[in-house]
């Protein structure tokens, strides 16, 4: 491993240095070979290397990578085109898109977007144990006080709800001074939290009666994780405004917010900008990925096997439940070793994390395998008896 001295110490020490990739497989710098089961944090959900996303790449590059937005280039408009016909499908109405490099640069054009778009209004709502980013503004609308604390005091107007507790989050609108809601489709990195049937069609009706704009981040859901293209599609629900990045790009920075036309139309030029938002290069890979996906059928791809995985997490040792739809799923386990868990994983060849003491997730490529997810079981399956065995002997 290369020395890392003069890299700021934001991230734990890792465990391996990865140099190469093909499909759900990736390879460190001693060559060892692991099935990827985590995809870059539900990022690169066509695998590694996908020849499409990387000509797509090279051919940009050899043409043009950067313009700034003082200029148009031809590959964002066919982006924006291709993610708004997803969107309009999914929810009747059509939109306008910025284009910026992360999910938490999304998140922070949705929350500036519904505070221009509601006069008189500037309060944010989320729930309790949701992650929006860590940005100040993002990290101040994440449900986990404990990520605040270092850098307190936090922006103000922004509060959270317990996720699932409709009376706490009616209570909060009575003021009619809240501009938006935002909310995770499947709180991921808050545990692999799927709301209860109806919760957010009901979220949504009471955004609807208090003219409040309702957010969906769909960072990590979003994209056919969930088995349908956004997972707000599993409740039927039209949100005002989406945030998209992860998946977007397939390893590429790409992040997005959509609005609907209505309060899009709130943003002037001037009110927001982001100098590397939209550039061809990463426009270019964008489009690859969202083309790909819709040739591939991503969603399909994602239910069906994640069917496959979950029925094969829940005959494994220790696991209690699985959490989760598609390929965005956590495996509850009966103690809290998650940590160990994964880390013995990650040395017999398997990668995936602990998102809880007691949960494990797993986000694999959408391409990942039938015989790839048994041999990603069969590798668990060791590891936690393993774990079980040493937490016997103590």
């Amino acid at each position: 491993m290369r020395d890392r001295s003069h890299l700021m110490t934001t991230y734990a020490e890792p465990a391996v240095t990865f140099v190469e990739g093909r499909g759900s497989v990736l390879i460190d710098d001693a060559g060892t070979e692991y099935l990827d089961f985590l995809g870059g944090l539900a990022v690169v959900s066509l695998g590694h290397a996908r020849p499409e996303v990387t000509q797509a790449i090279e051919e940009q590059a050899g043409r043009l990578t950067h313009v700034s937005n003082l200029f148009a280039n031809d590959v964002g408009p066919q982006v924006a085109d291709l993610l708004d016909s997803l969107l309009r499908q999914a929810t009747g109405q059509s939109g306008r898109i910025f284009f910026c490099n992360s999910g938490a640069e999304a998140n922070e054009c949705a929350l500036k977007l519904a505070r221009r778009a509601s006069p008189g209004r500037f309060k944010v709502v989320s729930t309790a144990d949701s992650f929006h980013g860590r940005t100040l503004a993002t990290l101040a609308a994440t449900g986990q006080p404990e990520k605040q604390v270092a850098f307190a005091p936090m922006p103000e107007g922004f509060s959270s709800v317990p996720f699932g507790d409709l009376k706490a989050l009616a209570e909060e609108l009575e003021n009619e001074d809240v501009a938006a809601v935002i909310i995770e489709g499947i709180q991921a990195e808050g545990g692999v939290n799927v709301p209860h049937d109806g919760y957010l069609s009901e979220v949504s009706a009471l955004c609807r009666e208090h003219g409040t704009l309702l957010i969906l981040d769909e960072v990590q859901t979003g994209l056919a994780r969930t088995g349908d293209w956004f997972s707000f599609q599993h409740d039927h629900i039209a949100p005002d405004i989406v945030t998209l990045a992860k998946a977007l790009g397939n390893g590429v920075p790409v992040g997005a917010c959509w609005a609907r036309d209505e309060v899009a139309a709130a943003f002037e030029p001037g009110d927001h900008g982001s100098t590397f938002g939209g550039q061809p290069l990463a426009m270019a890979a964008a489009l690859a990925t969202v083309s790909t996906m819709i040739e591939i059928d991503a969603p399909r791809l994602a239910g069906e096997a994640g069917e496959v995985l979950r029925a094969g997490l829940l005959d494994l040792p220790g696991v209690i439940s699985v959490r989760g739809r598609g390929l965005l799923l956590g495996a509850v386990l009966d103690a809290p070793v998650a940590r160990e868990v994964a880390a013995g994983a990650l040395s017999a060849g398997l990668v995936l994390n602990a998102v809880r003491p007691d949960v494990l997730r797993l986000t694999p490529p959408l391409t990942v395998s039938a015989d790839e997810i048994r041999r990603a079981l069969t590798i668990l399956s060791v590891e936690l008896e393993a774990t079980r065995a040493q937490g016997a002997s103590r």
